[in-house]
């Protein structure tokens, strides 16, 4: 039960009866300040509807509510503000309903389909994917506690002229050399052949420059680029040879991706790879020129025209018939329709991709796809680093792999500093220092609001202190500790005489539900991240200010035990949506 909703409720009830109006919301603060009263109630919008001064309409009001609404025992109004006290067994019963409804999902009966990832096989993971691939899987994790059915799907970028610079520069330059033969993973492996090759075409594009050549004709005349169109070309006639090649490096890819994802703690339900789907659409493009959706140009390729839509015109398929990236993701939508019993489908890709979905989705509604609105772009900002941004092709990316590492090998050090884990053995440890570093990665990730650009700094989002993944998970350890300390066995709810610092941490605690429910409605992580550290500074609070294992009354006592117990509960499994663990000593 939220708490301030259901007061926002009833206040609404009573406001529209004594007035005789409709659909009137007032908002409802937690009082901060000396006045007496648990909640303020924000009364200014009705003054001008109503033509009364606010402390008339503060009096008013609170005098239906103290006679008709059960929980108000009492309120006072200033400057036009109207405070109101709500009785204890309110926040009692509050609690217990929390408790009750904790492990209840209520069924939205709708499938949603959730993209993330989505790589390239010719390099390995990097920081810009790290954003990706936690916030789809946060966001799948979140709508599934939301009661959606959801599928989790990437499509893997495995074909492409990208894809064959690899290929060749491995071919010319890799002496045969594999994962196996030289100890690196296939994705870094294959990832350094990529920059060899544009080391490689930089340095020819020199030399015919010096030739006399002007730099945009040796751009298309360099020979590794007209040897890597070639491959495409040899790709795509599905040369034996070619394709051997092709799949050998492209195992190796896979092999290093799975390795990441599993240290992510990431899954996928489907994979769908783009050599599969690149002939899809084409189907498509033809039903559209029947229909007079679309049409073509004198030198046969096909377009849309958008332009009444407030866009530009698309090219669909080029005029000697091959498909353009457009015309694949028009196809995959389609099939991703036609194989699954879904209702929603969300892409999680970076912003500077937001036009290309707003193109994808209009195209399809004017193909007569109704489920087109279901379509969502999860469109979010890109990750810079204190020293600025990331390049793949001149080797300046931030691997995944080593990044995840430095965070383990930090939370190692702070942890030997502080000296908090004596007593457990090297296993559990080694455990203690992953779990914590990539919890530091995560949550740093997740806080901020998707659409937002970020800046990454690892040593900030180790701190012990502040709005960080270890100082949540530091709560959670020390309240594990403390229920260990009282023997403490979960307890139905005690009614006692709850303090201020209770209250506020009940009233946290009754907003678990309505916050998960905002999270998927807003597909935003960060709701639910900053919730669970406002959650940890309100329980912070209330330990410093409550004695627990000291209380002598044992009626007391259980009631901050049960009351600390529903709270590492909720950390838990707030975190466990955010695909972060917790520890039980730090």
């Amino acid at each position: 039960m939220n708490i301030k909703g259901h007061i926002q409720n009833e206040i609404s009830k009573v406001v529209e009866h004594l007035y005789q109006l409709q659909n009137i919301t007032l908002e409802v603060q937690e009082n901060k300040t000396d006045f007496e009263g648990d909640f303020t109630v924000v009364i200014f919008p009705l003054v001008k509807q109503l033509k009364k001064s606010p402390d008339i309409l503060g009096n008013e009001i609170g005098e239906a509510l103290a006679q008709q609404v059960d929980f108000v025992q009492g309120f006072n109004v200033v400057k036009g503000f109207l405070n109101l006290s709500v009785n204890n067994q309110f926040f009692i019963e509050a609690l217990k309903a929390t408790q009750e409804q904790f492990d209840v999902i209520s069924p939205q009966h709708q499938s949603v389909m959730v993209e993330y990832s989505s790589p390239n096989t010719n390099k390995p993971l990097h920081l810009g994917h790290i954003r990706n691939i936690l916030l789809g899987y946060s966001v799948s994790q979140i709508l599934k506690e939301a009661g959606y059915e959801v599928i989790k799907t990437q499509i893997v970028n495995d074909r492409g002229i990208h894809i064959c610079k690899s290929m060749l520069a491995w071919e010319q330059f890799g002496n045969r050399e594999t994962p196996e033969t030289n100890g690196l993973k296939g994705d870094k492996l294959v990832g350094n052949y990529y920059v060899k090759f544009d080391q490689e075409y930089k340095k020819q594009i020199q030399e015919l420059v010096a030739e006399g050549m002007s730099e945009e004709e040796a751009k298309k005349k360099a020979p590794v680029f007209l040897e890597a169109q070639k491959m495409l070309v040899d790709w795509e006639k599905e040369d034996p040879k070619v394709r051997e090649l092709w799949e050998m490096m492209n195992a190796w890819v896979y092999a290093g991706f799975n390795e990441t994802y599993k240290r992510l703690g990431v899954d996928f339900d489907q994979i769908q790879y783009e050599s599969n789907t690149y002939i899809l659409g084409k189907d498509l493009i033809l039903e559209g020129l029947a229909q007079g959706v679309l049409y073509k140009k004198e030198d046969n390729s096909v377009w849309c025209d958008l332009t009444a839509e407030g866009l530009d015109e698309k090219l669909l398929l080029r005029g000697d018939g091959t498909s353009v990236y457009m015309t694949q993701d028009l196809g995959t939508a389609v099939e991703r329709f036609k194989q699954n019993d879904i209702q929603k489908l969300i892409y999680t890709v970076g912003n500077e991709q937001d036009y290309h979905f707003q193109v994808l989705f209009k195209i399809l509604k004017k193909l007569g796809y109704e489920w087109a609105d279901q379509l969502y772009h999860l469109s979010y900002g890109m990750v810079e680093l204190p020293h600025g941004k990331m390049k793949s092709r001149e080797g300046t990316v931030v691997d995944a792999d080593d990044l995840m590492q430095e965070m383990y090998l930090t939370a190692k050090e702070k942890a030997q500093e502080l000296g908090k884990l004596e007593g457990l053995n090297d296993e559990e440890k080694e455990k203690s220092y992953e779990i914590v570093g990539m919890g530091a990665l995560k949550y740093f990730m997740l806080k901020v609001d998707p659409k937002k650009k970020m800046l990454f700094n690892p040593a900030e989002s180790i701190d012990f202190n502040g709005n960080t993944g270890p100082f949540i998970q530091y709560t959670y350890a020390r309240i594990q500790s403390l229920l260990d300390k009282a023997n403490y066995q979960p307890t139905a709810v005690t009614a006692i005489e709850v303090n201020e610092s209770e209250k506020e941490l009940i009233t946290r605690l009754a907003e678990f539900k309505e916050v998960i429910a905002k999270a998927a409605e807003t597909l935003s992580p960060a709701q639910l991240a900053n919730y669970i550290y406002d959650l940890v500074k309100a329980y912070n609070s209330f330990y410093q200010n409550n004695p627990i294992l000291n209380q002598d009354d044992e009626a007391v006592k259980n009631f901050r035990l049960t009351l600390s117990h529903l709270t590492a509960k909720t950390i838990k499994k707030g975190l466990n949506l955010l695909g972060i663990g917790v520890v039980n000593r730090m």
